[in-house]
């Protein structure tokens, strides 16, 4: 396929383990035992597009690059394209020129982007002015890392296609990390749904005791080292379903908080499931770092989703009419007989 006039090509120059393309996921398909995968931070990955202009709606299509711990760098080979980085505080390099954690900027024949690893976060998402060319399955470009099913993991030597690019320098700049972004160490719990397949003090242990993310962690889950949940009796139940959050509890009493590639189903019991917005929060958390639980009610549960889709909808409001921005169009636009034409 040849390239046309407004297609960008960028060449990945150093790729670390875990960098996939991602979009928003694939709803609606568990029952047939597919995850809904798409990203680890779903904020993040929605603040990245959303910087860049795009409707939230938009968002959910667009494919983004999730980078992992271990970084990308990228080289423009040919066209131009905007693009944002946002997420996890990573450290993001233009060039070689320092342009902080969240940023945009335009990459032009011959530029570099480097994002590596920063002060806080595991994850952060590098998104794209047009539209990132990658295989879909199920009619997402998700990737589910250990099938490999989807628009794939990005390697060293790949090079990455954005048709329909475009270059918006209005938008380059840095942006302010919203408090919402960052991760808490307090994660909110709902007991079950097999609290009854553990001995009797276990949720106690369980939201009385610190916790700390092991290196046993992937986009599947990871697991928690500190006191262990002693089970009452068999450990084999009935399979049944999973979600982002769950809280699984293998023979050993260890348990493990499970992310965007969860399987479907389990045998294994759950003692509790982490609230939405403290599960997504909890996957910038990084392997060293301590948690604790708070149990809470299902209805306490949905009152505190509620408060935090309106605090992340304010705080992505904000990102994309962010301030300094009309001054910045103005100033990269032309004023002719004091009327405003901006640039084609």
């Amino acid at each position: 396929m040849s390239n046309g006039p407004d297609t960008a090509v960028l060449r990945v120059r150093r790729a670390g383990p875990f960098v996939t393309v991602q979009d928003a996921g694939r709803p609606g398909l568990m029952r047939y035992g597919v995850p809904l995968s798409g990203p680890m931070d779903r904020f993040g990955f929605a603040a990245a597009h959303m910087v860049l202009g795009r409707a939230a709606v938009q968002a959910a299509v667009q494919a983004a690059i999730e980078v992992s711990l271990g970084g990308l760098t990228l080289e423009c080979v040919s066209g131009a394209v905007a693009v944002a980085v946002c997420g996890g505080g990573f450290r993001v390099s233009h060039s070689g020129r320092d342009i902080g954690s969240w940023a945009v900027c335009t990459l032009r024949p011959g530029d570099t982007l480097a994002i590596t690893a920063g002060s806080w976060g595991s994850w952060c998402y590098l998104a794209f002015a047009g539209e990132l060319q990658a295989e879909q399955w199920l009619g997402s470009a998700s990737t589910h890392v250990r099938s490999g099913l989807g628009g794939g993991t990005v390697q060293t030597g790949n090079d990455l296609v954005v048709q329909h690019a475009s270059v918006d320098d209005a938008r380059s700049g840095p942006v302010d990390v919203p408090a919402v972004a960052h991760p808490t160490d307090v994660l909110r719990v709902v007991p079950g749904p097999q609290e009854h397949c553990f001995k009797p003090g276990a949720l106690d242990t369980l939201v009385g005791g610190t916790y700390t993310l092991s290196t046993a962690y992937d986009r599947m889950g990871v697991r928690l080292d500190g006191p262990t949940l002693e089970l009452d009796g068999s450990l084999a139940i009935p399979s049944s379903p999973i979600i982002r959050g769950s809280l699984q509890v293998a023979g050993d009493g260890v348990p493990t908080l499970l992310f965007a590639d969860h399987q479907t189903t389990g045998g294994y019991p759950k003692i509790a499931t982490v609230i939405g917005p403290d599960a997504a929060r909890a996957a910038q958390l990084r392997s060293g770092q301590t948690i604790r639980f708070a149990s809470v009610s299902p209805e306490q549960a949905v009152s505190a989703a509620r408060v935090a889709a309106v605090d992340e909808h304010a705080a992505l409001t904000r990102l994309a009419d962010r301030p300094g921005l009309r001054t910045r169009h103005l100033l990269s636009s032309n004023l002719i007989d004091g009327g405003f034409h901006p640039d084609e």
